[in-house]
């Protein structure tokens, strides 16, 4: 194998394993913050559990048990795939853990806001009372936090790898 194909053949190699680590940090971000969220709603910090991203589906109704909350939160783990994916396509390069944040933040705006109305059981926000603002406003921060900064550092970490391979 030539210098420029072994070179070539690293950098694909180095893709495959970001988009790996990537889909990880998803999956991790959403499986932590949705427990930790179960946990919030089953001390009553939170009208809603993860079972809420199930709110669209006909079964809906049985959102009270454990089984549809741990149904929810793997749900989120695989929509939190995509969600990590759509950071590192926008604004993986900006490693600031504000911008990571604040990403987390636009999420929970998604949902409580644009979301609301196809939502069924989700009042407006005007309607949730203060705790359950505070908890998912948090939660969703962290969430972005998490999933964000995770990924920002990992792809500014291994940039320098990647001019190292283009040398070669």
């Amino acid at each position: 194998m030539s210098k420029q194909s072994q070179s070539e053949h690293k950098k694909n190699q180095r893709k495959i394993i970001t988009y790996i680590r990537v889909a990880i940090i998803g999956i991790f971000g959403g499986g932590i913050w949705s427990l930790l969220g179960f946990v919030f709603y089953t001390l009553n910090f939170s009208k809603f559990g993860p079972a809420l991203i199930l709110a669209p589906f006909p079964a809906y109704h049985w959102k009270e048990s454990v089984g549809k909350q741990f149904l929810g939160i793997l749900l989120i783990c695989i929509v939190s795939i995509f969600i990590a994916f759509a950071y590192k396509l926008t604004l993986s390069r900006i490693k600031n853990l504000w911008i990571s944040v604040g990403f987390g933040l636009v999420l929970w705006v998604i949902v409580f806001y644009i979301l609301q109305p196809w939502i069924s059981g989700l009042d407006p926000v005007t309607e949730l009372g203060k705790n359950t603002i505070s908890t998912t406003l948090c939660l969703y921060a962290l969430y972005g936090l998490f999933v964000g900064y995770s990924i920002s550092f990992d792809i500014n970490s291994h940039e320098d790898e990647d001019t190292d391979y283009s040398n070669e």
